[in-house]
């Protein structure tokens, strides 16, 4: 893998950069001359690296926390869902069974909703509630992704690709 301070920026990312920088010369950490010359090198800047210069002498702008934040939210939020497809999938053939089954007594599918899309909720809860805890949800969806690794039957490696089993 590559230096990430050699990789290819686009103008999104100079563009972002110009941003936080005029928040840096509003706050009064740069003046006007040495924004003007950080702004010309951002445009002019092909790398990365080249803007990370740019802003290391600066504090974390509060446009860059806020951007990034929003990015992670968003990947936590897909992953969630991608979480939970699996519960409602689970919720939803069982639904079928007992409609198919004529429907008849209780309602017992709502045991394996409730079970199987109650860490859904929780981490829901965690993400988009009142007091957002990005590192417990995304510690949590971690040790799930571990533990369905390590729970995966490894003879499906072996043999001829493309044979039935």
């Amino acid at each position: 893998m590559s230096d990430p301070s050699s990789l290819r920026v686009a103008d999104s990312d100079r563009e972002q950069l110009a941003g936080e920088l005029r928040e840096h010369m509003l706050a009064g950490r740069l003046s006007s001359e040495e924004f003007e010359e950080r702004l010309e090198k951002a445009y002019a800047a092909s790398t990365r690296g080249e803007l990370d210069v740019l802003r290391s002498d600066l504090p974390i702008s509060p446009v860059l926390l806020s951007s990034e934040l929003a990015k992670r939210r968003t990947h936590l939020r897909r992953r969630l869902i991608q979480e939970g497809g699996g519960g409602l999938t689970v919720s939803a053939v069982c639904v079928v069974i007992w409609l198919s089954n004529g429907a008849g007594g209780s309602f017992w599918p709502a045991w394996v909703i409730l079970f199987s899309l109650l860490p859904l909720i929780r981490n829901a809860w965690r993400l988009f509630g009142p007091a957002p805890d990005l590192e417990s949800v995304e510690r949590h969806l971690d040790a799930r992704r571990a533990h369905a690794r390590n729970e995966r039957p490894r003879h499906r490696d072996s043999g001829p690709p493309g044979l039935p089993r």
